[in-house]
């Protein structure tokens, strides 16, 4: 998920999903509403975080080049691929 700011109960920008257990196949575009409202919301879900990109300033004069995603987080939720 891709937050508005740094900080975990901003709201959800962007996001993308994988379903590692073959249950549903979701596609880029499929959703036009976040599978969250913010970062928090999916840590109440029970999903983990990993902080993709260092929150490092732009040189000056350099903010608008196309780089990483500033407010990148991966969310992971470990589920039972066996269960039906």
């Amino acid at each position: 998920m891709h937050l508005s700011s740094s900080a975990l109960d901003s709201h959800v920008v962007g996001w993308a999903r994988y379903d590692g257990t073959g249950r549903t196949s979701p596609t880029t575009g499929d959703s036009d509403e976040p599978p969250y409202e913010t970062g928090v919301a999916a840590f109440r879900d029970g999903w983990r975080l990993f902080q993709a990109a260092h929150l490092i300033p732009p040189h000056p004069g350099h903010d608008c080049d196309v780089s990483f995603l500033k407010h990148e987080f991966f969310f992971e939720r470990i589920v039972d691929a066996s269960a039906p």
